[in-house]
This record gives C-alpha cells, structure tokens and sequence, in this order.
C-alpha cells in the first residue's frame, strides 16, 4: 500500500511528533509499504493516511476525508490529543469522527476517548534500542538526566529544584537535554545553572548524544504534567535505565499503576526524596526500580512495535 504519514512537526524537529514519525516511517516501509511523510495531507496519492495529531492535523484529516470518502484513515492520537484537546476542541472531536482507527501509546489513553468510539482503539507501545557499544555510568557522581525541551508542559526546572533540596553530601547532579522553546525558560535554566551545582543544563541535542546520556545516566526523571506515553520512558527501559516519574496516565499506562517510582506532578520535595532513596539504595529502593524497569523492557522491543502495525494494517485491508 501507499501510505502518507502526516505530522505537523517539521523535518529534522527533534521533537517527540517527528520522532515517532519518522520510526513508523522507516518500520511500514520494511513491512514492505511505499510510504511519504509530509507536513499537511494537500492531495498526495495514497491508499491510507495516518496522521499524528487530532487538533494540529485536523484539516488534513477532513482533506483526506473529502478526497477519500472509504479510504482507511488512522489518527494517532498524542498526550495533548488524549488529555486535552478531545475534551473541548471541536477541531480534535471531529477528527475523532472521521477516523477509522486510533493508535494510542498506551492503554489508559483508551479510557479518554467517548465510549463509542474506543472500539477503534488499538495500542501501540512505542519501541526503542539502546546506543551501541557498553554505556557505563558517569564516574564519581550519580547521574540523573532529564530529556525534555523547556516547555511548561514538561515542568522541565523541576528537577533542579529538587537537587536543591538534597543534603550536601549527595552525589545526585541533574544532566539536562533539551531546545528551549521558550526565551523565559531559557533564561530561568541558565540562572538556575549558575546558581545550582547540580544541575546542567546542555541544550538541544542530538539523538544520538540524547541516548548515549541517557545509557551513561543512574536514573532518568520526567517531570511532565502531561504525556500520551513519552518516547523517553521506552527509551530508558530499552537502555535499562529505571524512570522516575510525575504520576500521570501517560507514564502509568506503561509503567504499571503500582510502580514505585512516582511522584505528584510539581512535587519538588518528594522528588527529592526518591532521588535521596535512589542515591542511597534506602531498603534495596534503586534495585527494585531496576528489576521493575528490566521486566517491562519486552514492552518497548521494536518487534512488537512492528507486529502491532501489521496487524493494523491487515485489519484496515481485511475490513
């Protein structure tokens, strides 16, 4: 099949949207479909749309819609889609509509949509592999790292303000990846460097240089306050990194409701003292993160990510 991939992020954004694209691009191209990636559906020729976005590819969708009334149309949905957007923007509800089926990252993003439309749900767990050649962690400090761009959606100083709390003696510094998006937020991460010994903040990097951090890194932190189910999480598990996170949907969908490694969104404090039982190892606290973080690794293995997409897509042909 001819396959037009949309999402409204642009080519070489490093951002999650272009990122998750380009992977199902290269993964249905090897089950063997032509595949065109483009910004906007604006008539191209295809036999399926899959577009990444309710609200930001809204008038793609409607397009395609008009242009193929009985073609498959597959709307994956993000964190601001399922948490967000489809409770009060009329744009993202119609998508939902004219769609055949949803991709959702996680299971718990089913339960947001309207209940007669979650039969068209399927769940695809983002996957990932680790950087080759061994990654061993940063000597003499233990390393958390924060993979976020600076936007308030992703509480991205949190972090470092929760490295402030921890006593002197703690080994913890903050490593921190990421564009800054906004001028403000730029300005307050440089600040909070000069100020803060424990935080880094490196900008925007590269994916390559991203992973390796990560490898090298104790912990990875998410401090979102909302996530469809961050690329991120699946990259730490497939790195063998454990993940302490904001109790959102988006990170218990994957992680499992009774993970340890939760926090309240916007809680510096009990941040800091899960980095300081982390550090410590309180009661073997970092290993059971690692044993959970370890089990759940098959979740993210790019096979399953391919089989579940040839299954969609052979469901959509069978229908």
């Amino acid at each position: 099949m001819r396959i037009c991939l949309v999402t409204p992020a642009p080519p070489r954004s490093r951002q999650g949207n272009r990122v998750t694209a380009e992977r199902w691009a290269r993964i249905l191209r090897g089950l063997g479909h032509d595949i065109v990636t483009a910004e906007a559906y604006d008539r191209q020729r295809c036999d399926v749309l899959v577009a990444l976005h309710a609200r930001r590819s809204a008038a793609s969708v409607e397009r395609f819609r008009e242009r193929r009334p009985v073609s498959p149309l597959v709307l994956a949905l993000t964190g601001t889609d399922v948490y967000r957007d489809i409770r009060g923007c009329e744009a993202a509800r119609r998508s939902l509509a004219l769609a055949d089926r949803f991709v959702v990252l996680q299971p718990l993003a089913v339960d947001e949509l309207p209940e007669h439309l979650r039969g068209r749900a399927r769940v695809i767990y983002q996957s990932a592999r680790p950087p080759p050649g061994r990654s061993p962690p940063a000597a003499g400090v233990f390393q958390v790292v924060v993979l976020a761009h600076l936007r308030p959606v992703k509480d991205p100083l949190l972090a470092a303000a929760a490295a402030r709390r921890l006593p002197p003696e703690s080994p913890v510094t903050v490593v921190h990846l990421g564009a800054a998006l906004e001028a403000e937020l730029a300005a307050r991460a440089r600040a909070e460097q000069a100020c803060n010994p424990r935080y880094r903040w490196l900008g925007e990097a590269s994916r390559d240089r991203a992973l390796h951090t990560l490898a090298r890194s104790r912990l990875l932190v998410l401090t979102s306050t909302l996530e469809g189910g961050a690329n991120v999480v699946t990259e730490a598990l497939a790195c063998s990194v454990p993940v302490l996170s904001t109790r959102i949907p988006g990170s218990v969908g994957i992680l499992g409701p009774d993970y340890p490694g939760y926090f309240p969104v916007g809680d510096a404090a009990g941040l800091a003292a899960l980095l300081e039982r982390a550090e410590r190892d309180d009661e073997g606290f970092y290993q059971g993160l690692q044993r959970r973080c370890e089990a759940l690794r098959p979740l993210v293995d790019p096979a399953r990510e391919r089989r579940s997409w040839q299954q969609l897509l052979a469901e959509l042909a069978a229908g």
